[in-house]
């Protein structure tokens, strides 16, 4: 992962293809992970808006709400984790994404940190780590193993020049500071051979801003809002997959109905027959009409491919948008099901639609004004209420990495594993419709 000349597109190339399938992996995480452990991702993007990394956000019952990642465990525990929140399937291909990982101070000059693809790996040094000699002399080791060294956090100060003379990429953490506050960082910074990375950008008005500056990688939930434009409606195809969704969540909903609405979309018609007759199905013959397919399926897994068909079919939107959603939507459906809850059909879908209005630039209030769902999806959405509403407030939460806010009760083992669980699901499904 050479990313010494200022080139995100390295980030990229240096992915390897995978020859483990994720069900794989999700095995075996479930016998290795230590109990009352809590991991998500973070994508990290290029100036393309295309995903190159993530960052491993982990927490345990003693870390002080500090994301630092856990190399307690053995080498293949660890290997194991990493495929499994790294990997995404581009071109038809499995693949697994540079990791960005936090180490404390102790991990550092202890000499613990195992072995691990230094071609797949960046280690972030945190902002309030101490600068000593100690210090120094253990990160110019590691990147004499040939690890790559991020800066958390960045704000220049003199004490950090060692730092900076080894360092590949610097995170400037913008939220906390004014456009010409960000302009000083970059100045100071200019006299050193590093990546930018501005994170925690949660507008595309900071984004552009630190595109404009030179930023070569960005990170931040400015994916999760939508980019206003003046009187945004939904399109007429978006309109037309929007009242499949609606329809499928009608319980008194026919067949003969639903066929009526999906042959108005030639491309959802396309996509749903093509589902049908992957191999994933093990069809021992091709169908060929919409009726047939849903019979095939049944009402519940076309509500999924429905929704998964739906997503994908935004243009000139990042494919990690519609990743996370994926993922939120799955993830609380089975955090619901593992949760006792009896009827889960509208899990999936308040997930899905609590961030579908940033894939169609509208605002939520006027996007669920425009697709009639029920009272209980839209209290869960709005104002979070109700136990569809917890699950749905939680999963978001966890999907960020923000463990502090989610409710007191929840329930570490039941949404660890839907979210892992979800993860590949996601990835899985993605590649299905790709493929």
């Amino acid at each position: 992962m050479d990313i010494n000349h200022h080139s995100e597109d390295s980030l990229i190339r240096t992915g390897m293809n995978e020859t483990d399938e994720l069900d794989i992996s999700a095995m075996l995480i479930k016998n290795t992970i230590k109990k009352e452990v809590l991991m998500a991702r973070q994508p990290i993007f290029n100036n393309k808006l295309e995903t190159v990394a993530y960052e491993l956000l982990y927490r345990g019952d003693h870390s002080d709400n500090q994301a630092v990642f856990d190399f307690s465990g053995s080498l293949a525990t660890i290997n194991v984790l990493l495929n499994s929140y790294t990997s995404v399937y581009q071109n038809n291909q499995l693949k697994r994404m540079p990791a960005f990982l936090n180490l404390t101070y102790d991990l550092i000059v202890n000499d613990t940190l195992p072995n691990l693809p230094t071609n797949q790996i960046v280690l972030e040094i945190l902002e309030d780590i101490e600068v000593d000699a100690r210090l120094i002399k253990s990160v110019k080791s590691l990147c004499n193993k040939g690890y790559k060294i991020a800066l958390d956090d960045f704000v220049y100060d003199d004490k950090y020049i060692p730092l900076l003379q080894l360092a590949q990429i610097i995170k400037v953490d913008v939220l906390g500071m004014t456009p010409e506050q960000v302009i000083a960082q970059v100045e100071k910074l200019k006299p050193y051979k590093v990546t930018l990375l501005a994170e925690k950008i949660e507008t595309h008005a900071m984004y552009q801003h630190c595109k404009d500056l030179g930023f070569k990688l960005f990170q931040g939930y400015f994916l999760s809002t939508p980019e206003m434009v003046q009187g945004s409606k939904v399109k007429p195809t978006q309109a037309k997959l929007l009242s499949i969704l609606q329809a499928l969540q009608d319980p008194n909903v026919t067949s003969t109905k639903l066929e009526k609405l999906i042959i108005q979309d030639p491309v959802f018609t396309f996509k749903l027959l093509r589902i049908v007759n992957s191999s994933a199905n093990k069809l021992v013959r091709e169908i060929e009409s919409v009726s047939e397919a849903i019979n095939i399926l049944g009402i519940a897994d076309m509500k999924k491919w429905a929704l998964i068909i739906a997503m994908l079919s935004n243009q000139g939107k990042p494919e990690e948008l519609t990743r996370q959603l994926l993922i939120r939507g799955h993830m609380c459906e089975k955090v619901a099901c593992a949760s006792g809850v009896k009827d889960i059909s509208g899990y999936m879908i308040a997930g899905m639609m609590s961030g579908v209005n940033a894939l169609l630039d509208i605002e939520q209030k006027e996007l669920l004004e425009q697709i009639p769902l029920t009272q209980e999806i839209k209290a869960a959405i709005i104002k979070g209420t109700g136990v569809m509403g917890n699950i749905l407030r939680n999963t978001i939460h966890f999907g960020e990495g923000n463990w502090q806010q989610m409710s007191a009760d929840f329930d570490t083992d039941i949404y660890a594993k839907a979210y892992l669980e979800s993860l590949d699901w996601a990835c899985n499904s993605m590649h299905c419709i790709d493929n």
